[in-house]
């Protein structure tokens, strides 16, 4: 006999289940943040890895391609670190030009407008003082952060070893809990989502090499200093769709301000911004990576301070590649194809819309 149970019932325990999931994440954040990011790895490397293993064995292939990545990590890291250091050498003489673009302003409102100057100016003087203090005090923190952090990520590599060279066994141990009459399906299934995903991470990942030159290029031409930083810094806050364009152009745009003093420089580096974006929303993207899976803007943001609260800066990190895969993983399962409807973007307007709109015009009329 079947039991049907009340559908409060089925509601609460989807509800209990999602608060066990999160206490769960936060719980073992220090196992789970280095295997997913280990994850990621691993899927953006295994085609790299199968195109060597057709000349060489799986272990001395997956070795290859993990040298690969870690040698172009640790030259990206080499170049912000040095990038990042001497930016943070020039804060004294930033914040003094800053402290006098204040005062010009200032100075300005009073004689057009009679707007006197404040004692919140005095305040703002001994902020913008302090700033190389707080620089020295942040490089600090981030490199005993990192200093902190070795081992979880010494363990990364080593996870995403064992990922691509027993990707098989770890395959027919999930099969071992599925019918031998379904596994045809499943392995298509899973062959899709996998193939779906590789193609998101690499998209991506050019994505933001593409953008990235071209920011640079604009600053180049522009004649502003660590054009390389600032435009590779903007492509990687491109992954926020729209507000990502914003974060990225207000610290180039401001150190143009002080440097220069011209609102009209400032102001053509956010038209620069404004119109590599343009171009990565409406060309890059959509035949790079495919517009199969992506994200529209709230679910992005959603999943960014989701990312943040439940896992901090990591779970930023890797908030929106899991959101793109949550949307490839329900687009595949039947009854969830309302939430990977909800997550994507919106491109066209569904037909049933279309007709909805055509019936109350004829009401109306």
């Amino acid at each position: 006999m079947e039991i049907k149970l009340p559908s409060y019932f089925k509601y609460t325990v989807i509800l209990l289940g999602l608060f066990l999931l999160l206490y769960f994440m936060q719980t073992f954040k220090s196992v789970l943040i280095p295997l997913s990011f280990a994850g990621l790895f691993a899927l953006l490397l295994l085609p790299i890895s199968a195109r060597l293993e057709r000349k060489m064995p799986r272990g001395m292939a997956t070795l290859l391609s993990l040298i690969l990545i870690i040698l172009i990590l640790g030259l990206m890291v080499y170049f912000f670190s040095m990038q990042i250091g001497n930016f943070s050498a020039e804060l004294n003489d930033i914040s003094a030009k800053l402290s006098a673009l204040i005062s010009k302003i200032q100075l300005f409102l009073f004689e057009k407008f009679g707007i006197k100057p404040t004692n919140r100016s005095e305040f703002i003087e001994k902020a913008l003082g302090n700033v190389s203090q707080t620089g020295t005090a942040f490089v600090g923190s981030t490199i005993s952060l990192t200093t902190g952090a070795l081992t979880v990520i010494t363990l990364i590599p080593i996870y995403v070893f064992c990922m691509l060279y027993y990707r098989d066994h770890l395959r027919q141990f999930v099969f071992q809990f599925i019918a031998v009459s379904k596994r045809e399906t499943i392995i298509t299934t899973v062959d899709n989502i996998q193939l779906v995903v590789q193609s998101y991470i690499s998209g991506l990942v050019i994505v933001i090499v593409i953008v990235a030159i071209l920011n640079s290029i604009g600053l180049f031409i522009m004649g502003v200093e660590y054009a390389i930083f600032f435009g590779a810094f903007a492509a990687v806050l491109t992954v926020i769709p729209y507000i990502g364009i914003m974060l990225g152009a207000a610290l180039p745009a401001l150190y143009v301000l002080v440097n220069t003093g011209s609102v009209t420089n400032m102001l053509i580096v956010v038209a620069i911004f404004a119109f590599v974006q343009f171009l990565e929303g409406n060309f890059i993207t959509p035949n790079v990576v495919g517009s199969k899976v992506s994200i529209n803007p709230f679910a992005a943001i959603v999943a960014l301070i989701m990312g943040g609260e439940i896992w901090g800066a990591a779970g930023m990190i890797l908030s929106i590649p899991l959101i793109a895969i949550l949307k490839v993983l329900f687009d595949q399962y039947s009854p969830l194809k309302p939430f990977a409807f909800l997550l994507g973007d919106i491109h066209r307007e569904p037909r049933e819309l279309k007709l909805l709109k055509k019936l109350k015009r004829k009401r109306r009329e």
